[in-house]
């Protein structure tokens, strides 16, 4: 196993463990100035535990993945895809909540 590779190896080891459909997992890795970028393609019935409640499985990926690259001396990123035809909501990020959001 290259040594640049094993960022790729061990998320695809962790997906696949995770998914109940491990023969759609797919993985590509891209290298720029910025660093590594790992893009994680999964069945749309496996993002939940992908992503896990609150965002708590994916968070732990992203550390184990940037773990890995701060051992090789590389910026690792991974970004998780939206599945196709998805209808989940987006939140927006916000920095704080005004009185307008709390009313009813």
């Amino acid at each position: 196993m290259a040594k640049e590779m094993i960022d790729q190896e061990v998320l695809e080891t962790i997906v696949k463990a995770l998914a109940n459909h491990p023969e759609d997992v797919k993985i590509n890795r891209v290298v720029d100035e910025m660093g590594v970028l790992l893009s994680l393609k999964v069945h749309p019935e496996d993002m939940g535990q992908i992503i896990g409640k609150e965002g708590s499985t994916a968070r732990a990926i992203r550390t184990i993945i940037r773990i890995i690259g701060l051992k090789n001396k590389a910026r690792v990123n991974l970004k998780i895809e939206e599945p196709e035809g998805s209808t989940r909501v987006r939140r927006t990020a916000s920095a704080s909540t005004t009185d307008e959001d709390l009313k009813l």
